[in-house]
């Protein structure tokens, strides 16, 4: 009985971890980089 419990906890945990695994790769790099002072936007467009 006891080695049917280990089985399921095992199984669970795995399962949290290959649900939890891919969420990991989320979120940014690195430090936020502002735009180049060249930058085309925003911009204004003409009206027809």
């Amino acid at each position: 009985m006891k080695a049917f419990h280990l089985g399921r906890l095992i199984a669970l945990v795995l399962l949290a971890i290959a649900l939890a695994a891919p969420l990991g790769a989320c979120g940014k790099k690195g430090p936020l980089e502002p735009p180049d002072k060249e930058s085309e936007y925003p911009r204004t467009y003409p009206s027809e």
